[in-house]
């Protein structure tokens, strides 16, 4: 009795089957991958990536919910050659660049994501469709969570913000506040820190308490601090015109600052395993290898503090370490087919 083996090669993948002898029916399964990589998640990270491995000429499909971060800002700042932008176009023209490159842009949802590099990954879309791939890119973001606050929300991303580097200089010289939030080390950091974009800088503490030293440390950098329970962001002609406390006091001011809870949106990367650190957040390597072999992550889904410049940078990072990845599996598979046809 003799046996063999079957192997068959698919776009850039062989996929061996098990020995059969001559006394069984030849049935051979198949792994077939519909792609190299799939990126989940359609911001500056994962658009980028996409492109970078599109010009690998990797088989690529890109998935996007359609709920980017900056949604509400109406121009981004601090990305050279797009300075002033807006988000949205600037999004729209790079869709169109990585389809150039033959990357496949998919609108959805990614509902879940399962799998081992050794066999493939399936990721399925809410509308039940599934891909298989040999590797996922996730760059799926974060959510913004506000303190309840009338106003805050109405207001996000205009003349309530929260990054002083992305937005500082357009209210430069202003009445500005910065409210106490959820992210108590963030939040003193901030009123810290906008005082360089203006003198008359107001620091509502809310439900925080500062230190005696902290306090001592704003009022020597001259933020003025009001006590008190904050209510509402009162709003005039659709923007920012003051501060209103519990006890009726409306402070004016024209733009809010607020240290919002970061929530990676990362339930893909920890349902496969991916080890967290002890702030919670997905474990990374420096080009975004999770601790699952064959998943990367990019962008604010790890690194919260991330702009869109950096989002991108770190996108370029991963996919050039994943078409390595992808590579070294390449030539592996190469030299085993080789070794098993001579």
């Amino acid at each position: 009795m003799t046996s063999h083996s079957v192997a068959v090669r698919l776009g850039a993948r062989t996929v061996s089957a098990r020995p059969v002898t001559d006394d069984e029916t030849e049935t051979v399964e198949l792994i077939v991958l519909d792609t190299d990589v799939v990126v989940i998640g359609g911001g500056a990270a994962g658009l980028t990536a996409a492109m970078v491995l599109g010009r690998s000429r990797r088989r690529v499909t890109l998935i996007d919910a359609g709920e980017p971060r900056n949604a509400p800002s109406a121009h981004l700042h601090g990305f050279p050659s797009r300075d002033g932008a807006d988000p949205a176009e600037m999004a729209t023209l790079a869709r169109d660049e990585v389809r150039d490159y033959g990357v496949e842009i998919r609108t959805g949802r990614v509902s879940g994501l399962d799998g081992t590099e050794e066999r493939g990954f399936a990721v399925q879309v809410e509308d039940g469709g599934v891909l298989t791939t040999r590797a996922v890119l996730v760059t799926t973001g974060l959510r913004d969570e506000l303190p309840e606050i009338a106003g805050l929300r109405e207001r996000w991303g205009n003349d309530v913000l929260h990054c002083p580097y992305c937005h500082g200089f357009e209210v430069r010289d202003t009445p500005l506040a910065v409210l106490g939030g959820d992210n108590r080390p963030f939040t003193l950091h901030q009123a810290q820190l906008v005082r360089q974009w203006s003198d008359d800088v107001v620091f509502f503490p809310h439900r925080i308490t500062p230190t005696d030293d902290e306090r001592h440390r704003l009022r020597a950098r001259g933020v003025r601090i009001v006590e008190g329970e904050v209510t509402r962001i009162v709003l005039e002609g659709g923007a920012v015109s003051g501060v209103e406390l519990a006890d009726g006091r409306v402070v004016p001011r024209r733009t809010v600052f607020v240290g919002p809870r970061f929530v990676p949106r990362d339930r893909l990367l920890t349902s496969l395993g991916c080890e967290v650190d002890d702030n919670g957040w997905v474990r990374v390597d420096p080009s975004g290898r999770t601790s699952v072999a064959g998943v990367w992550a990019a962008g604010n889904v790890v690194d919260s503090p991330a702009q869109l410049i950096n989002a991108a940078g770190a996108g370029s990072k991963a996919a050039i370490a994943l078409n390595h990845h992808l590579l070294a599996d390449d030539i592996e598979r190469a030299v085993a087919s080789d070794d098993g046809t001579g």
